[in-house]
Order: C-alpha cells, then sequence, then structure tokens
C-alpha cells in the first residue's frame, strides 16, 4: 500500500504550498492530462492517466511510495475521495481542497447557490437530472460526456428554463455561456463544463435568505399537512370525488374526479412521489394532487381536456410555490408526446387511459373509480399490463362538529398497479 495518499484538488489557481510539497514528494502522479502537464509533477514519479478512479485505486493501493491524485474543483465533492475511501481499496487519504466546480459556476454567473440542488448527470440516469430542473427553480448540473447542456435542453423539451453554461472552468480556455433552454440544443459543448439552470414560475426565494441549503421547506408560506382542503390551495370549496348528497348539498353536485382530500391522501400514499421523478396527473382537475406531489419534490406534468381546469392547476400552483407543467389536451391522445413517468394518477379516462398509462412502464399507476363496475375495468386493464393491482373500498364522513350532523360522505374504489419486475428508476 501507498505509504502517503494526497488529493489535491485543483480549480486553475496556482497550486498551494501543501499541493507543491506533497508533488515534490510523490513517486505516483494520478490525474487527467492537464493535470499531468503540470510543471509541479516531478519528472521522475510514475504517471497514470486517469479514467476509472477505481482502477487507479487498486494501482495506488499496490504502490509502496508516495502517490498523489489530482482532481478538478473540490475533490470531495462529488468527487474522487468517495472512491479512494471505499473500504474495498483499504486507502487513507489527506486532502489539499480547491474551490469546486459548482462554486466557481455560481460565482461567474454572479449569483447565490445556497437555495440550489447541485446533481450529478450521467447518460444512464439523464432523465433524473431532467426531473429536478423541471421541479426546482434554480439546479447545478455536473455534466458529463453524453449527458451535457444538449442532451439536457432536448428532454426539458415545453419547459422554458435559462441556462448558465460554463466550460472548462480555470482554465485558459474558460468560457461562459447564457443561453435559453431551447436554443441549448444547437450548439457543441466543450467538457467539462457545469450547468446552472434557472426559471420557473413560483415565488421568490426566502428575502434575507434560508436556514437549509437547497431548498427551505418553510417557504413559501403554506399550510402544513398534505391532502389538505381545497380551499388551502386557494381552490375554492368543494366535494370530493364519490361524494353523496349531504346536508345543504344539491343532489346533482359532482365532485371533480380526485379532489377530495380522503383520496389523494390515499393517492398520494400509493405513489409516494420523490425527488427526481416526474409524475403524470391526468385529468388534474384543480391541480390539488399535482401540487402535493410537487411539493414532495417530484416533476410533475398536469394533464386535462378542460383549459378551466387547466387555469385552476395554474393558479394552485403558483400560490404553493409549486413548478408544474400543464397541458391542455385529452387522454388518452396527449399521452403520447410526453416524457417518461415514473408513477402516474389517473383522476379520470376510464380503461382507455388506463392503457395507454401502461404502455408507458410507470413503477406505480393509481385511479379511482365510483362504481364495482369501473373499479374491474381499471383493474383488468392494469392487470393485462402485467401489473400487480390492488383495490380499497373506502369510505369517509365528514361531521360538523358543532351538532356532529353529517356534512358529506364519500365513497370510492381505489384501485392501484404496481410493476414487479421493474426496480426504480436510479
Amino acid at each position: 500500500m501507498a505509504d502517503r495518499v494526497t488529493v489535491i484538488g485543483w480549480d486553475g489557481s496556482p497550486l498551494t504550498a501543501a499541493a507543491r510539497s506533497a508533488l515534490s514528494a510523490a513517486t505516483l502522479v494520478a490525474g487527467a492530462a492537464h493535470h499531468l502537464a503540470l510543471p509541479e509533477v516531478p519528472g521522475t514519479a510514475e504517471r497514470i492517466r486517469l479514467g476509472s478512479v477505481s482502477l487507479a485505486a487498486r494501482r495506488i493501493a499496490g504502490h509502496r511510495g508516495s502517490a498523489v491524485v489530482l482532481a478538478d474543483g473540490d475533490p470531495g465533492f462529488f468527487g474522487v475521495v468517495r472512491t479512494l475511501r471505499a473500504p474495498e481499496h483499504g486507502l487513507e487519504v489527506e486532502v489539499v481542497p480547491a474551490v469546486s466546480a459548482v462554486a466557481a459556476a455560481f460565482a461567474r454567473a454572479g449569483m447565490p447557490w445556497d437555495d440550489a440542488r447541485i446533481v450529478v448527470a450521467h447518460p444512464r440516469d439523464l432523465r433524473r437530472a431532467v426531473n429536478i430542473c423541471r421541479a426546482h427553480p434554480k439546479v447545478a448540473v455536473l455534466t458529463s460526456p453524453g449527458a451535457g447542456p444538449a442532451e439536457l435542453a432536448l428532454l426539458l423539451e415545453g419547459v422554458h428554463r435559462t441556462f448558465v453554461i460554463c466550460e472548462e472552468l480555470g482554465t485558459e480556455r474558460e468560457r461562459v455561456t447564457v443561453v435559453t433552454s431551447d436554443k441549448a440544443a444547437d450548439h457543441v459543448w466543450r467538457d467539462p463544463n457545469v450547468v446552472v439552470v434557472v426559471g420557473g414560475s413560483g415565488t421568490s426565494p426566502a428575502p434575507g435568505g434560508g436556514w437549509l441549503a437547497g431548498r427551505d421547506p418553510g417557504y413559501p408560506p403554506a399550510a402544513r399537512g398534505w391532502a389538505l382542503p381545497p380551499e388551502a390551495y386557494d381552490a375554492g370549496p368543494g366535494p370530493a370525488a364519490g361524494t353523496e348528497p349531504g346536508p345543504g348539498r344539491p343532489a346533482n353536485d359532482t365532485a371533480r374526479e380526485g379532489e377530495g382530500a380522503a383520496l389523494r391522501a390515499l393517492q398520494l400514499a400509493r405513489l409516494g412521489p420523490r425527488e427526481g421523478d416526474l409524475v403524470w396527473d391526468v385529468g388534474c382537475g384543480a391541480g390539488l394532487l399535482a401540487v402535493d406531489a410537487a411539493r414532495f419534490g417530484a416533476a410533475v406534468i398536469a394533464v386535462d381536456a378542460d383549459p378551466g381546469a387547466c387555469a385552476r392547476t395554474d393558479a394552485a400552483a403558483r400560490r404553493a410555490g409549486a413548478r408544474i407543467q400543464i397541458v391542455n389536451g385529452r387522454a388518452p391522445q396527449v399521452l403520447e408526446r410526453l416524457p417518461e413517468p415514473d408513477v402516474v394518477r389517473i383522476g379520470g379516462g376510464g380503461a382507455r387511459t388506463v392503457e395507454a398509462c401502461a404502455d408507458r412502464r410507470p413503477e406505480r399507476i393509481v385511479t379511482h373509480a365510483v362504481t364495482r363496475d369501473g373499479a374491474e375495468a381499471v383493474a383488468a386493464a392494469l392487470a393485462a399490463g402485467g401489473y400487480e393491482v390492488e383495490c380499497v373500498f373506502a369510505q369517509s364522513v365528514a361531521f360538523d362538529p358543532r351538532g356532529w350532523s353529517e356534512r358529506e360522505r364519500a365513497v370510492v374504489f381505489l384501485v392501484s398497479g404496481r410493476l414487479p419486475e421493474r426496480a426504480p428508476r436510479p
């Protein structure tokens, strides 16, 4: 095993005294080509071109002498330190830090970044990085070959964002470009680069800054809890799906599907939306479930054939500070042009819409019916698509606590499907 392993971060600035001292004593130096060309690298040291960090770690583990690993930016921030310290290599390292590429990118843009999300994009999981950009107003993306600004822009089709693209930070070829997302795919960008993605509707960051990096869960101000009554979202009061007439409610006052608080809570529990997911809310109504899913950190596309429903969804999202893409169109036809979902909630459309959603292979699909025949039809469609199906008959009764009179009764069949053969997407 190497007698000493020093990891040096490099941000283009002159090397520190500690970094120069470690390099002068090194008998093995690993790094990219531009690192190995630094004049401080001893001519007698063995040189390893850093491609696979795991392969380099094995070489270092078998080396007798002092080893140095050079890496761009802060090597402890999405960098090589994690791999070098992995148990299978058994390396203890000293770190000489530098300014991270993310900090440098935001400095070049003249923007604070304590309220930013930071993601690493690789071709295999680029869609998850894109979903973070859909869901949040400020994101830094550490790109890689095949998962750069052009690919980000292509997957963000239909969502307007501004890109601050920082190429080859810290080098003589450094370049910073500001471009809208619809133009980024028209250019070839040099690696390595960092993309700061900003924009989207919603409230501004908390005045004076927050207290938690990435996101302040208490801002924008919102009522505590999930699946709240419609008036909490400024959507106006309304009955639950499957509501039967109650005192003071006319018999023809039926609910817009899926907006009842009890049903939304059950649907959210089945879906489990999370950071990096893309949620389809098909038949979004007033957008209450869409807003809740966005508050969990997921990216959301809300779909409805009714322009008025789309307007209500937009209003609810703006009030909650949620970033939701709204598509006015009729399912299942409109679904063909949407990006791949992770989970889907269907508020209306019946078995044909369920079949169309199942064809896209999301991990989970949740819908409901107000009759047993309707529940059997959508359950059969899910089962035919290869989903494990669960159906729950749910009833909720709201009382007026002043006189304990029944105010509202909701009866619904909640039907959910889980795709058994598919692990969660990375």
